[in-house]
């Protein structure tokens, strides 16, 4: 009995995925990378749109492709490897774009992004295969610390940028960039996990079965207007700053680090109030203030109205992610974040889309585009929440009647 004990507290996956949590600051600054890195390359100058929808188009493209290599390489390797790859890779490919930045055409810069996706990729699986311990104790205290850390790692992008704008030239600042991914695989190298089950992979008939469940269907349009939304405020956000308010670039990244502020601060709030109030309750008036927060953005003419939007859509996305997560949780229990299951993965690759596709609707309609599909993609977020809302009621009067029959 004693040995016994002594075992599993020698194998307790607990201290390790806390450690696992710290990669998912790596991860908030590879995937805010092409939004931070724009304005370093010279794009609020010029007007090339369609270049910036394939910058993101190659990042997605390295996420998605490197989500399969992930589930394989996890089981032959272990976690602690692939951790270890994903920032050698976010470390090489920082560096190659050092090189590869304005005037080197900019396909060899759509290499270097999907590389910065691919690392994104295998960090994203192998970190929620080691958190997974604590992701089936508690899915939306999870999600929350997982948001913390991604956010932290968005705010230092924008910051790091935005303070050696003018002191330093671009190549430079993404060498020091590349230093953080490269210090972390060092951690990594030195590191070891226990052994887990690869969560239960959806089969793509399995995947349609799901299709027959509204509140899978609503869940998944859910997560798909309120990703994409998140991330495509977040890329293209600075160059709509420079472009339509004339902030300076230095400003406009530092307004981007704002949000991300928020984000986090609503994250945290949100984890002390959730035992409090109803779920459904918070979900639906966090998308009615984010209504109301992108369309302040999206009028505005001034830095004040600017900042004001800002705050609002950070503040109230906040709380929207990690609910919606705690409810697929509970309702399909396969679900796992960081993995392709089901009708979600299709949300999730769809939203991964939406900052490739303002870049076409930029370059049709122009820069005022970009802050018109969020505001049209929020409003379907309050939409879908009150579908969502209205479901459970009517599931939850369906069950009454079963139980209360003879």
């Amino acid at each position: 009995m004693l040995a016994g004990r002594l075992y599993n507290k020698r194998v307790d996956p607990i201290p390790g995925a806390r450690r696992a949590l710290a990669g998912f600051f790596v991860c908030g600054m590879l995937l805010s990378f092409t939004g931070a890195i724009l304005l370093a390359w010279g794009h609020h100058i010029s007007s090339h749109y369609l270049t910036i929808g394939l910058y993101f188009l190659s990042l997605t493209a390295g996420i998605l492709l490197s989500l399969r290599l992930a589930q394989a390489l996890l089981p032959a390797k272990g976690v602690a490897f692939v951790l270890m790859l994903g920032c050698a890779i976010a470390c090489g490919a920082i560096l190659f774009l050092a090189a590869a930045g304005p005037p080197v055409y900019a396909p060899w810069r759509m290499a270097g992004l999907a590389g910065i996706g691919a690392a994104a990729g295998l960090l994203q699986v192998a970190i929620f295969q080691a958190i997974s311990p604590m992701y089936e104790r508690d899915r939306a205290a999870t999600v929350n610390l997982a948001g913390i850390f991604l956010g932290g790692g968005c705010v230092a992008m924008a910051l790091l940028v935005s303070g050696a704008f003018y002191v330093y030239t671009a190549p430079s600042i993404l060498i020091l960039v590349a230093a953080i991914p490269g210090l972390f695989a060092i951690m990594y190298a030195r590191m070891s996990y226990p052994t887990r089950p690869l969560p239960q992979h959806v089969s793509i008939v399995e995947g349609l079965k799901q299709m027959r469940s509204p509140i899978a269907v609503l869940l998944a349009l859910l997560l798909f207007f309120q990703f994409g939304n998140e991330w495509s405020i977040a890329g293209w956000l600075p160059l709509f700053l420079v472009q339509r308010l004339g902030i300076s670039p230095e400003q406009s990244l530092q307004l981007v680090a704002l949000y991300w502020v928020a984000l986090i601060a609503g994250r945290v709030l949100a984890q002390v109030i959730l035992p409090h109030v109803s779920h459904v309750k918070l979900l639906f008036f966090s998308a009615l203030a984010s209504v109301f927060g992108s369309l302040v953005l999206a009028v505005t003419n001034n830095r004040f109205g600017a900042i004001t939007g800002v705050l609002l859509i950070g503040g109230a996305w906040a709380p929207i992610y990690p609910l919606v997560i705690e409810k697929i949780g509970s309702r399909f229990p396969s679900y796992r974040p960081g993995f392709f299951n089901g009708i979600f993965s299709i949300a999730f690759t769809g939203a991964l889309l939406a900052p490739c596709s303002l870049g076409l609707f930029a370059e049709l309609w122009g820069i005022r585009a970009v802050m018109a599909l969020p505001v049209a993609g929020t409003i379907l977020v309050l939409v879908l929440v009150l579908a969502i809302w209205l479901e459970a009621r009517i599931s939850g009067a369906q069950s009454r009647r079963i139980v209360a029959s003879p």
